[in-house]
């Protein structure tokens, strides 16, 4: 019996990191209700304590996850590079891009025009040249690289 659990334990954490890869989902209640559809019935005690062994921690009000070894850097190592005249490349963290581009998107920085963030990797587009390094320097000072 106790291997069974371990096999459903198993398989309600996948299903976790897969809610949360897949959506933005910002309460444990949300995760219980999604996994109750998928089939799973889970308390939000034990929704806590996966996301606590899974090291998922909420971000910009999100879920996401966070491995503890990146815990002091939220964003893992985050590096800024321009990539022609009107775009900016920021890679971060795997899994991270969507609350990293949250947060450049809050900061309103001069010069840009949006973000589209994959699973590691964000693209700025700037309005013109002269803003792609007014955009770099505000990414520096808003992430301290």
């Amino acid at each position: 019996m106790e291997g069974n659990t371990l096999l459903q334990k198993n398989e309600r954490q996948q299903h976790i990191l897969n809610i949360i890869f897949a959506e933005d989902v910002s309460s444990q209640d949300q995760i219980v209700e999604i996994l109750a559809r998928q089939g799973f019935a889970a308390t939000q005690a034990s929704v806590s304590r996966d996301l606590d062994e899974l090291e998922i921690t909420k971000v910009n009000g999100k879920y996401v996850r966070v491995p503890k070894s990146l815990s002091v850097m939220p964003f893992g190592n985050v590096s800024i590079q321009t990539a022609g005249e009107n775009l900016v490349v920021v890679k971060c963290g795997a899994g991270l891009a969507s609350a990293l581009a949250v947060k450049i998107d809050a900061a309103n920085l001069d010069g840009v025009v949006g973000t589209i963030a994959g699973d590691d990797t964000i693209f700025i587009a700037c309005t013109e040249k002269s803003a792609q390094k007014r955009v770099v320097s505000g990414l520096r000072g808003l992430f301290d690289v």
